[in-house]
């Protein structure tokens, strides 16, 4: 996001980052001011989640295996993620200083969804920039065609050039996202109806994103369907070499 963040501040825009006091990649940059917030975990146990998540991206094993295994990991970064959310919007000075920047848009990656629920409490446009969202969430909450007779599923290993029982087993395999999604994101929503105050699904507050921008690349990824607000940016957090 950092790369976008430092285009915008060229063209002459003021950009405010919010970010946990403990956090992956974003420091503090003459091209930004930046608040941060108090979060219950530390560096190293951040650092140390991430790392055994990328590990397992590489481990091989069943589907049953790496399922699993994905799973475990992806709580432990997930649950580190709603704790710093919850900090945020339980922040009253921070969010009443938010409140009052009349800010012109909100610029987030949807995946912990804090910046998405931000986005609907104080009713500006958002702008997401994601690799994906378990589950399909993106391509659910723009309504987007996707098939499982032609768009390949996680940990199939298929192209979008399947057989027919390539094609039964990629909708077999679609209907683990049932699983997956619900002990992710339930905690979220809990959280969501709790500061808008009143019952909203992720799926709602998705639904009212005004750009998707898709770090697809169409040499590491097939063809796929895309809405009109869906724009492919794949190669813009790559460095800029000679």
């Amino acid at each position: 996001m950092q790369e976008v963040v430092e285009g915008l501040r060229q063209k002459g825009h003021e950009i405010v980052v919010v970010a946990p006091e403990v956090s992956l990649q974003i420091k503090p940059s003459e091209s930004f001011a930046m608040k941060t917030y108090p979060v219950p975990f530390t560096q190293e146990e951040m650092d140390g989640y991430f790392q055994a998540f990328c590990k397992s991206a590489f481990e091989e094993g069943s589907f049953l295996e790496r399922f699993f295994r994905v799973r475990e990991r992806m709580t432990k970064l997930f649950e580190l993620g709603f704790m710093a959310c919850e900090q945020l919007l339980k922040n009253k000075e921070l969010i009443r200083y938010l409140e009052e920047s009349n800010f012109d848009a909100l610029f987030t990656d949807p995946a912990l969804s804090c910046g998405a629920i931000l986005a609907e409490h104080l009713s500006i446009p958002s702008v997401y920039l994601l690799r994906g969202i378990p589950c399909g969430l993106d391509t659910e909450a723009t309504q987007c065609p996707s098939p499982p007779s032609y768009v390949p599923r996680l940990f199939t290993d298929y192209t979008d050039h399947m057989n027919f029982l390539q094609r039964v087993k990629n909708v077999i395999f679609d209907t683990s996202n049932l699983f997956l999604c619900d002990f992710i994101f339930k905690p979220f929503e809990k959280l969501a109806s709790e500061f808008l105050q009143r019952d909203v699904t992720l799926l709602d507050v998705f639904r009212k994103a005004s750009i998707w921008l898709l770090r697809y690349d169409f040499v590491l990824d097939y063809p796929r369907p895309l809405m009109p607000n869906m724009i492919v940016v794949g190669g813009v957090n790559c460095a800029h070499k000679q």
